[in-house]
This record gives structure tokens, C-alpha cells and sequence, in this order.
């Protein structure tokens, strides 16, 4: 799998929240996740809880979309990723190193008792304004 290029994954993996975007029966939804970066497989791993509107969402549409972005009111600074892609649990061969590698990052996740999930990348959308206005890198599978 050709893998996006460094200056996103190197932005995905220098934050560590995202939105989350869903659509079921025609209603939208958002909400936001603590996410880890799986750069060798391209897939972002989070966790929640099965109840939550989203993962309701999910269970009948698995397409989901996103952002990640970095806060700032300098217009010269402004960076952010849009994604596209299909959410799922992890299947039992990947589910170890999906939740030793959330885990590293979020230890105190082995306290909460919810399902992690993967978000398999299809399209991701990087602005970066530090390389001129509204300039845009593209990714797509």
C-alpha cells in the first residue's frame, strides 16, 4: 500500500485528537477521539464506548469522515487534515498490536472499558498555509 507522504503522516502523528464525522438514517453526528497513527498500515485506532451515538452510526454505515487540526488564529499558520474512510474493529489477528499500540500512548485507557476501533484511511486531505495560501497535499487509496 503507497502510504501518504511525510509532511501528513509526520502532522497525524504530532496530534493525538480527532472529529469524528458519521451519518446514519440521513443524520450526521461528530465526535471527537483520542486517536494513535498506524503509519505502516495507514489506519487511525481509537477507542469508545459500543452505546455512543457514533459507533451506533458506524454499525449501519462504516463510512466515516474527519478532521484533525491544529488550533491557531494566525491565518499564516493554519494546518489540518480531512480523512475519508471505513471504520471497524480490529480483527483478531491485528486486535493485540492495535491495543499495545494505543495503549503506549494512552496508558490510561487499560482503565475504561470500551472497544477499540480502526478507521482504515481511504483519502486524506492535508492544508498547510505554512506553504503558501490554502495550499493542499492529497492522498488518496
Amino acid at each position: 500500500m503507497e502510504l501518504p507522504g511525510k509532511r501528513i503522516t509526520d502532522f497525524i502523528n504530532r496530534h493525538h485528537v480527532l472529529t469524528l464525522a458519521t451519518c446514519a438514517g440521513g443524520i450526521p453526528w461528530c465526535a471527537n477521539c483520542f486517536y494513535v497513527y498506524l503509519e505502516g498500515t495507514n489506519q487511525l485506532v481509537f477507542t469508545s464506548d459500543d452505546k455512543t451515538k457514533h459507533v451506533q452510526d458506524v454499525l449501519q454505515n462504516p463510512e466515516v469522515a474527519g478532521s484533525i487540526v491544529l488550533e491557531t488564529s494566525v491565518v499564516g499558520k493554519i494546518q489540518g487534515i480531512q480523512f475519508r474512510g471505513v471504520m471497524r474493529r480490529p480483527q483478531p489477528a491485528e486486535a493485540a498490536a492495535v491495543q499495545l499500540a494505543y495503549l503506549k500512548r494512552f496508558p490510561f485507557a487499560v482503565l475504561m472499558d470500551t472497544s477499540l476501533w480502526l478507521v482504515d484511511l481511504s483519502y486524506l486531505k492535508m492544508t498547510d498555509n505554512r506553504l503558501g495560501f490554502g495550499k493542499k497535499l492529497i492522498w488518496e487509496k
